[in-house]
């Protein structure tokens, strides 16, 4: 089938290429459109807390968002200061949609410090959360400012002024412009990998053409259903790797058949019948990964699942048709237009050179090799059992500016950082909020709870209760106190809602359901494989080294981010948690793309052992010629990854660390070492298949030819 295509795109090579020109032109123009069209809300149904705070909107007009915490300090007793008191109702006039509480509102000492020097306001902007939404802590805190006297301070802190501390200011960058810079440095490496023009050109055409006709489909998905603006990264960074990734294997297969004296359709037609197939595979895989997300209970990863999925299946087809008529056009001048020196430029057999040596000295000495790379992925996973999935606690939040002045106020007058991320109960159908209060008040872990009044907390028969954990609303030990309130709040007209109690809802609604999507993606990825491969051992090995860089990859982050070591690079103290996305995210990248170069590399081997029928021959070949390709594609997205961590906001700076270390990690230690060497000692059990395997998966079985064996070596 293959191979037919191969032929039908040769004859009609420049209708093809007029074709793909065509569709990324409009695919650049959707790409402007569905930007208008991103879904930017995180959703958790059938969550209480999750429920309480849509309910609290709807009610109130506000609920789901953060209070921004206006800290004011003085010298004097502040619950004396009319002047603090006349710049909490300046912000409360300037703010009329949002919800606000006080010492001076409620006469509660919570919001005092022990020594009455410093007291704080609580601001509850209106409105949904979404990524485009700003804290308005400089403006709120002019307005604070504009007529205390001298003596006085006043800092605005809080959640969303943290975060926007934490990213100079700054909003999201600009997607494309991200996946731009991506390319040249793609371009950069490219030319070390060809050292010609064509060479280095096509792998980032094609990926320019699978991105931007992407955005055209996931436009018109946006018209089926919401989809998360997270899927604009996707896009960008996934698309511009896989996209790249297959160009490479098909050039890489082309100018191999070239150098054996085929002709260019001879040529073309091996590329596609063997890479060709390479691609469709690996692109499966990749897409296994991120639409097994449709199996966690939350509309905003579903939708990253499905449009995810469109990525790896568009690269494939740009690999398939756009990549075989350039080559076709092309044919032997995909050597020409040198731009390194000749001896730079690969022209031999590659068995002959550099990744040749390191196969033979792998096959010598199996067992060094092997038990090198399983020490350095045995620590490293050891690390990443260590993962604490969780919002990082505010304290964490690097920057500078009036949030980060705030916090330290807070801090240094004693008052708990809960006061930054409140427990909000709903209490409906007429309950009584002051009994609840009095019931939170005598929780362990509550500092103090209270009913502010104002219709801003009392509308109808629903009523607001505030109150304030003595930790932290991501510290360890919030789970507890959330615990032993909903445990006090049985029987009532009461749910509790806030921020910290939906943050625990949303690591319970992934990692709770986590499992079933494991299972999912290695059932399919093990049949993908069995297939492919035709072998039960191999797609188990592979599996299983995928879920080893998986765990070394969560080990670097903890490492680096989590403790600590080396975060101070970034700008960042340790955080003692990773940002519960960022796990679920990386996985969904890492397992497909890692993948990927388990592909590349056991089909060559594959291939090589059905000419030999030499296990170690076919080692050799299949990691001498995979090698500089798996090795080139890890950099290109590497280096796209680092590009991403440039970006501002720490937390996206953990995700494209960990995602730049997982694939270079993966394409050195598990590609150059483990697979290879446990491949050798496996021996040729590698390709063993029971029977019963071959007929459930409808596995055609071979007659192997008479041929001579083939000499061990």
């Amino acid at each position: 089938m293959l191979a037919r295509l191969a032929h039908v795109v040769a004859r009609h090579r420049w209708k093809v290429i007029g074709a793909w020109i065509a569709l990324t032109l409009f695919g650049a123009f959707a790409a402007g459109q569905v930007s208008k069209r991103w879904y930017q809300s995180f959703s958790i149904p059938g969550k209480s807390a999750y429920e309480a705070n849509q309910r609290t909107l709807k009610t109130f007009g506000t609920g789901v968002r953060p209070p921004n915490v206006v800290v004011f300090h003085t010298a004097g007793d502040a619950t004396r200061s009319s002047a603090i008191r006349a710049a909490m109702l300046r912000v409360a006039r300037s703010n009329p949609a949002a919800r606000t509480s006080s010492y001076f509102s409620t006469h509660d000492l919570m919001y005092v410090s022990q020594d009455r020097h410093t007291t704080f306001m609580e601001v509850y902007p209106p409105g949904p959360s979404t990524f485009s939404t700003t804290s308005g802590a400089s403006e709120m805190r002019a307005e604070a400012a504009a007529a205390l006297p001298a003596g006085i301070q006043v800092q605005v802190t809080g959640h969303d002024p943290l975060e926007e501390a934490s990213s100079h200011g700054g909003g999201s960058s600009s997607v494309l412009l991200e996946a731009v810079i991506g390319g040249l440095g793609a371009i950069v490496i490219l030319l070390f990998v060809f050292g010609t023009l064509p060479a280095i050109l096509m792998p980032v055409a094609v990926a320019a053409a699978a991105i931007l006709n992407t955005f055209t489909l996931v436009w018109a998905l946006t018209y089926i259903t919401s989809v998360s603006i997270i899927v604009q990264y996707l896009i960008a960074l996934v698309g511009l790797g896989v996209a790249i990734d297959y160009a490479l294997l098909m050039i890489f297969r082309f100018r191999d058949e070239l150098r054996e004296g085929e002709d260019v359709e001879t040529a073309l037609v091996e590329t596609m019948t063997h890479a060709g197939r390479s691609v469709i595979v690996s692109g499966s895989t990749v897409a296994v990964g991120l639409l097994s997300m449709v199996i966690l209970p939350l509309p905003f990863i579903r939708s990253i699942g499905i449009g995810g999925m469109l990525i790896p299946a568009v690269s494939v087809l740009a690999a398939i048709t756009l990549m075989p008529a350039l080559l076709a056009v092309l044919g032997e001048r995909i050597n020409s237009g040198r731009v390194l020196p000749k001896r730079f430029v690969d022209r031999g057999h590659p068995e002959d050179g550099a990744w040749g040596r390191w196969a033979r000295f792998v096959l010598r000495r199996p067992w060094a090799v092997a038990g090198v790379g399983t020490a350095i992925v045995a620590v490293l996973v050891v690390l990443g059992l260590r993962l604490n999935p969780n919002e990082a606690q505010l304290k964490s939040f690097p920057g500078t500016g009036t949030a980060i002045t705030g916090r330290k106020l807070l801090a240094d007058a004693g008052i708990s950082p809960g006061v930054m991320k409140p427990f909000v109960t709903l209490v409906e159908h007429g309950g009584d909020a002051r009994a609840v209060a009095t019931t939170e008040r005598h929780v362990a872990g509550i500092v103090g709870a209270a009913t502010p009044p104002g219709s801003a907390w009392h509308h109808g028969q629903d009523t607001l209760v505030e109150a304030f954990p003595a930790i932290d609303g991501a510290a360890p030990g919030i789970q507890g106190i959330i615990d032993r309130v909903n445990d006090r709040l049985q029987g009532t007209d009461a749910t509790l809602g806030g921020v910290p109690a939906v943050d625990r809802d949303f690591v319970h609604a992934v990692y709770g359901n986590f499992v079933y999507l494991l299972a999912f993606v290695l059932v399919l990825t093990l049949i993908l494989l069995t297939r492919a491969f035709r072998s039960i051992v191999l797609p188990v090995k592979a599996v299983l080294l995928n879920l080893a860089s998986l765990g070394a990859a969560f080990g670097i982050i903890v490492f680096i981010f989590q403790e600590g070591h080396g975060s101070s690079i970034w700008n960042i103290s340790a955080t003692e948690a990773i940002t519960a996305w960022i796990p679920l995210m990386i996985f969904a990248f890492l397992f497909g793309l890692s993948m990927d170069y388990e592909v590349f590399m056991l089909t060559r081997m594959r291939e090589a052992y059905d000419e030999t029928h030499s296990t170690n021959r076919a080692i050799e070949l299949g990691l001498a010629r995979t090698g500089k390709l798996v090795t080139s594609a890890a950099l290109i997205l590497m280096f796209a990854f680092l590009v991403l961590s440039s970006s501002p906001g720490f937390e996206i700076k953990v995700f494209a660390i960990g995602l730049a270390a997982g694939i270079i990690f993966d394409a050195t230690v598990i590609r150059a070492l483990l697979v290879p060497a446990l491949m050798r000692l496996l021996g040729d059990a590698n390709w063993w298949l029971p029977h019963w395997t071959r007929r459930a998966l409808f596995i055609r079985s071979e007659r192997r030819p008479e041929v001579e064996p083939a000499l061990e070596r």
